[in-house]
């Protein structure tokens, strides 16, 4: 494989050197937050999407924060394709200026998800047969929940310092609300050790959610009172559950298939800069991993995957950043055929790692 690298966690890892795998072995698809990063994500979930080949024989839950919850709102629309390309154009040409603040941000951040998501089809979404939905939030607590500035800073910093001692004193700041559209509320949330609440999705709090959960923090105004849930402020779901931080398998052993735009997992928000933090090691076992190669990545405009960091250095050149995240997104398209080939072919029991 040139463009892409595939690892499997322990359980994973076995059933595919003992041959058994097929896509309809996968019960959970799960997209982590990363802001601009989900476009090299847009081939390999468009291949997906138009051979239709999760759900075929069981429902498949699609679990995402932030941008993984845009990306999977548009699976279940009437025309799913077609959502989903306008989510990505629309996101790649909004622009932003040195005057916006979060209000405005999240304006225009409304205005994304209004444009792909039709109010009056989320009536066939909320009965799609194929696809489940759960979108992860944060309702914010204490100072994390203001809208100051300062003060919601003083609180990310006071998260950060009680997160480095022990990751479950992030709770402290942060209740995780998770809403799902389906028959009953996602395994996960079942578990034992599972802590927050969940919230059946409907056509009323169905964009509020999904715009919730890429509230970016300090970045972002948040979004307050969502309908059936708790009241309060709520914004990003990465803060807790920023790429894998929780076992996703369903009842019947499904595996979970997991495109990710680097190869390390960082459980929460504030476990970036601690190096060490990783995911619990069962959340692991049933994941098959998706990468890009170094080599996909070296073509890309400056060599690199597009980041929110872009948004600031070409703030006076937004048409660069335009034709660039373009041309990543164009380059990615291949990147499914080139996993659908490799399980076609057998050679994935071969070229598989371990995670």
């Amino acid at each position: 494989m040139k463009n892409i690298r595939v690892r499997a966690g322990r359980l994973a890892y076995e059933q595919i050197r003992d041959g058994g795998f097929t896509l309809d072995r996968i019960g959970t698809y799960f997209g982590p937050a990363g802001g601009p990063r989900w476009l090299v994500a847009g081939g390999f979930d468009l291949t997906l999407l138009k051979e239709g080949l999760l759900g075929r024989t069981l429902p498949v839950w699609l679990v995402g924060a932030s941008a993984g919850a845009w990306r999977f709102a548009a699976w279940l629309q009437a025309e799913p394709v077609k959502s989903y390309l306008a989510l990505r154009e629309a996101y790649i040409s909004t622009t932003y200026g040195r005057k916006d603040t979060p209000r405005t941000i999240l304006q225009s951040l409304t205005a994304i998800i209004d444009g792909y998501i039709e109010d009056d089809a989320l009536s066939f979404a909320l009965t799609n047969k194929r696809y489940r939905l759960a979108i992860l939030t944060c309702r914010m607590k204490h100072l994390t929940a203001s809208e100051r500035p300062w003060v919601q800073k003083a609180g990310f910093i006071a998260s950060f310092l009680a997160n480095a001692l022990h990751p479950a004193l992030t709770h402290t700041f942060a209740e995780r609300v998770v809403f799902y559209y389906g028959p009953r509320p996602p395994d996960f949330c079942l578990r034992k050790g599972f802590r927050g609440r969940f919230i059946p999705l409907s056509e009323i709090n169905f964009k509020s959610a999904v715009i919730a959960s890429g509230a970016i923090p300090i970045a972002v105004g948040g979004v307050r009172d969502i309908f059936g849930a708790p009241n309060g402020i709520y914004r990003d779901g990465g803060f807790l559950d920023y790429h894998i931080n929780q076992d996703y398998t369903t009842r019947n052993d499904g595996l979970i298939l997991f495109f990710h735009h680097q190869e390390r997992i960082v459980p929460g928000w504030m476990d970036k800069r601690l190096k060490r933090r990783k995911p619990p090691e069962a959340a692991l076992d049933s994941v098959v991993m998706v990468t890009p190669s170094e080599t996909f990545v070296a073509g890309l405009p400056d060599g690199r995957i597009p980041d929110r960091e872009d948004f600031a250095t070409f703030i006076d050149h937004p048409a660069t950043r335009i034709a660039n995240w373009r041309r990543s997104a164009e380059l990615a398209s291949p990147l499914g055929e080139e996993f659908l080939e490799t399980i076609a072919s057998g050679r994935l029991r071969d070229v598989i790692e371990k995670l």
